[in-house]
């Protein structure tokens, strides 16, 4: 029997070969229960960072985005339906939703470090902070923007006109919600130029 054969058959029967003190089902059980536990606490503390009280935890979010935030349509309306920052930000998709928060851990540097600490430094910034997530919504389709809102689903008798036909205008040309729609949460860059405009 060849080296690399032989270390694979001990390893074999060294994890087939029952515990001194405990059986193999109790172990598993053991095992299946932990990874229950674990399973649970990490989407729960996952779930927590999507929270609208997490988000606006720290002063930047806060004093700066969340403020103008509560200005918009998507936190007060005729209807009470309110789209909270990881409704905008995170996706639903398990998947998605792991590459963005691992992402975002990288986000939190702005914090520790303070280059975003004071509203000035946060102005600053605020052209390049956009344009990283106009970026990743455009790479998206703006597949959150989508989770609530859908051409398909767009009334022409409960749409006023004038919108309805550029939004099919929009949906024939391919565009996405955020070609036309940025600033509709938070305000604008002052470098902002619309190249519509």
């Amino acid at each position: 029997m060849s080296e690399p054969t032989g270390r694979i058959s001990r390893f074999i029967t060294f994890i087939r070969k029952p515990s001194a003190k405990y059986s193999i089902l109790a172990i598993s059980s053991v095992g299946f229960f932990a990874g229950i536990i674990f399973w649970g606490g990490f989407n729960t503390g996952l779930e927590m960072t999507n929270s609208l009280e997490f988000c606006i935890s720290c002063h930047e979010m806060r004093d700066n985005v969340y403020a103008e935030y509560k200005e918009t349509i998507h936190y007060s309306n005729r209807t009470g339906v309110r789209a909270i920052c990881s409704d905008c930000h995170v996706p639903k998709d398990w998947t998605h939703k792991m590459i963005r928060k691992s992402k975002a851990s990288f986000e939190v540097l702005g914090k520790l470090m303070g280059s975003i600490d004071t509203r000035e430094k946060f102005e600053a910034k605020r052209i390049e902070l956009a344009t990283h997530e106009w970026d990743r919504m455009k790479a998206t389709d703006s597949r959150e923007c989508r989770n609530c809102h859908s051409f398909e689903a767009m009334s022409p008798e409960l749409q006023k006109q004038t919108p309805y036909k550029k939004h099919m205008k929009a949906r024939d040309e391919g565009k996405t919600c955020i070609d036309c729609h940025k600033g509709i949460a938070h305000h604008l860059p002052k470098e902002y130029e619309d190249p519509d405009e």
